[in-house]
């Protein structure tokens, strides 16, 4: 465990506040773990006078472990905690608080979804509803963690006035229960030290060195908690790197990360400048790609590993073309003894991952998804192609029946569908005194016969023209306040996916099959298990490490996302794909799409930028 230079002045760092930029395989987690060595062996600080803190509870197991092993097992009472636990503790010795005074994600989305009834907010379709509640949940912590006052506040995800509604009923309801959610413990936390400066000296006494990891992520209320607690000594020590702050949606802001010299004008500051996990070639081409944010540190960092394999950019026909392309290069590795967990697959979102779990799913490679996707057949058009395909097969369930019968309108009723099954003689029985419902009901068999020998492509066709399901999503759209082409994207996408089926039997077992799957990756995920190609966002694979990486569907509006419209966001999406490029240690591939449902799309601009030499 030998330090480089760079590591040694950071571990030997005696007082006063120190920035440390930290960039990717850098090995800041030994220097912190040897740093806090460093102090209790060579300085002679106290243990429990030491205050660790970073984001996630994974990440503060990993460090105390890391401690633990450098002092060779013995367990020595630093502290060591995420932002949320240490600020609770704090909270809880204050306020004499307890469990039951946390909201708990569960009761948070509860009570979102009883306000949002209560002001008649119009929603989307339930299979969309955990996207849409995790938006605006992130969107009221938005406003805690930068200290804004609604009053002011700027919603850029939904309509402003609705939205300050919105929150205001949320607080008042919070404060009626007297509970707290995340963004509460900080804000709450903040607000303590303020007005008790007696409470604050406490801490003050018994904290005198504090070290925060991943200190990019920060947010406002965060910093000023952490300002405050480090108060009068100012012994911060903070290990980070502006080059990989992907956080902005939750309120980070990497600028504090710059601002950091200005407010402590004597601070010392320490490029950690080696990398020690990517070969030459991606460390280079990383660095020009990040080259090109204007607010950033400046950075050389010079490669541990030889230049060994190049970046390969790879250009590819469609999503299909590009999965197939990387289940072969999969395979190659595999050939040449890379272990399948020694492989990822990355991506902007987990729209973006939907070909390339059908494809492993349907050539049996072994894959491991890090988060949840929403596939597409979860999506009420797929469901409803799916039903009327059953139907044209002759499956005749009463449900598949009941969720296309108006789809277009056809003025069926429920009580129609009582029989089980149903059948077109007892929906005539139902309506024989009604001749324009018979020809109706006519129509809607004549229509699943035309079909059911068609493939599935032809089939989805036929539904959206012939059947007038097209004309149905525009009205649907209009009565849900939704764009008609959001939801015309999807019947391009999963019209564009049947391409390769022949039969509407064929598809429907795959489907099935596919469904089964990715319950099977819920339940690996819930145990803790799961192996094989590791498939993740850029975000979810922050910190992580592999040897090869694929990262897909680099295009724009992909990567940059097509709702970064601002500079700072442009940056942010460009630290995200440089975050997405540095998890690679001996291979990386990047793959792009001449076209996606039948629409052309562009490389993406990081790849120019990449490619483009000085």
């Amino acid at each position: 465990m030998s330090l480089n230079k760079a590591q040694k002045e950071a571990v030997s760092h005696k007082e006063g506040p120190c920035l440390v930029l930290a960039g990717p395989g850098s090995g800041k987690t030994l220097t912190i773990a040897k740093r806090i060595e460093y102090l209790i062996k060579v300085y002679k600080v106290r243990p429990e006078e030491i205050l660790v803190i970073t984001f996630t509870k994974y990440a503060a197991g990993e460090m105390r472990d890391r401690f633990q092993y450098v002092m060779e097992g013995r367990r020595l009472p630093v502290t060591f905690g995420t932002f949320h636990g240490i600020f609770y503790g704090i909270l809880k010795w204050a306020y004499k608080l307890d469990r039951s005074n946390i909201l708990s994600e569960e009761e948070k989305n509860q009570l979102l979804k009883e306000i949002l009834k209560q002001m008649d907010w119009e929603q989307t379709e339930k299979s969309q509803e955990a996207d849409f509640l995790q938006e605006l949940s992130e969107e009221i912590g938005n406003v805690g963690n930068n200290a804004v006052d609604i009053e002011f506040y700027e919603s850029r995800r939904f309509p402003k006035d609705k939205f300050r509604e919105l929150y205001r009923i949320y607080e008042t309801e919070k404060k009626k229960y007297r509970k707290l959610d995340f963004e509460d413990m900080l804000i709450w936390c903040r607000k303590l030290f303020l007005e008790r400066p007696d409470l604050l000296a406490k801490w003050q006494e018994k904290y005198h060195y504090v070290l925060v990891d991943e200190f990019q992520d920060i947010n406002q209320v965060q910093y000023d908690v952490i300002r405050m607690l480090a108060a009068p000594e100012n012994n911060l020590f903070i290990v980070g790197d502006d080059d990989q702050s992907i956080y902005g949606f939750r309120g980070a802001k990497p600028g504090i990360m710059k601002d950091f010299m200005q407010d402590y004008p004597k601070a010392k500051r320490i490029l950690l400048d080696i990398n020690y996990r990517s070969n030459a070639h991606i460390v280079k081409g990383a660095l020009r790609v990040i080259g090109h944010n204007k607010d950033r540190y400046e950075k050389k960092i010079q490669p541990f590993r030889e230049a060994q394999e190049t970046v390969h950019v790879q250009e590819t026909l469609d999503p299909l073309d590009e999965s197939k392309y990387i289940l072969k290069e999969i395979q190659k590795y595999m050939k040449k003894g890379v272990d399948f967990k020694q492989m990822a697959v990355l991506y902007r979102t987990g729209e973006d991952a939907r070909v390339l779990a059908e494809t492993f799913t349907q050539y049996q490679i072994p894959f491991s998804m890090k988060e949840r996707i929403h596939h597409l057949y979860e999506h009420f058009v797929c469901t409803d192609m799916n039903c009327y395909f059953r139907l044209a097969v002759g499956t005749y369930d009463r449900g598949d029946f009941l969720e296309i019968a108006n789809r277009p309108k056809r003025y069926l009723s429920r009580g129609c569908m009582e029989e089980t099954p149903v059948t077109y003689e007892s929906l005539r029985r139902f309506y024989c005194d009604k001749e324009w419902m018979q020809d109706r009901i006519d129509q809607l068999e004549w229509d699943m016969k035309m079909i059911r020998t068609k493939t599935p492509y032809a089939a989805i066709q036929y539904i959206r023209k012939s059947i007038g399901y097209d004309e149905f999503l525009k009205e649907y759209a209009l009565g849900h306040q939704m764009e008609y082409s959001e939801l015309k994207e999807i019947m391009d996408e999963l019209q564009e996916r049947t391409k390769e089926f022949q039969t509407l039997p064929e598809w429907l077992a795959h489907v099935e099959e596919y469904k089964h799957t990715l319950q099977m990756q819920r339940q690996q995920r819930g145990n803790g298990t799961g192996d094989g190609v590791t498939c993740l966002t850029m975000h979810g694979a922050k910190g992580l490490e592999y040897e090869v990486v694929f990262v897909i569907e680099s295009n724009e509006g992909v990567t940059p996302y097509k709702k970064a419209g601002t500079p700072e966001e442009l940056e942010e999406e460009r630290r995200l794909f440089y975050v997405a490029m540095t998890r690679a240690k001996k291979k990386l591939f990047i793959t792009y799409v001449k076209e996606k449902n039948g629409k052309s799309k562009t490389p993406s601009r990081f790849i120019d930028e990449l490619l483009v030499t000085v």
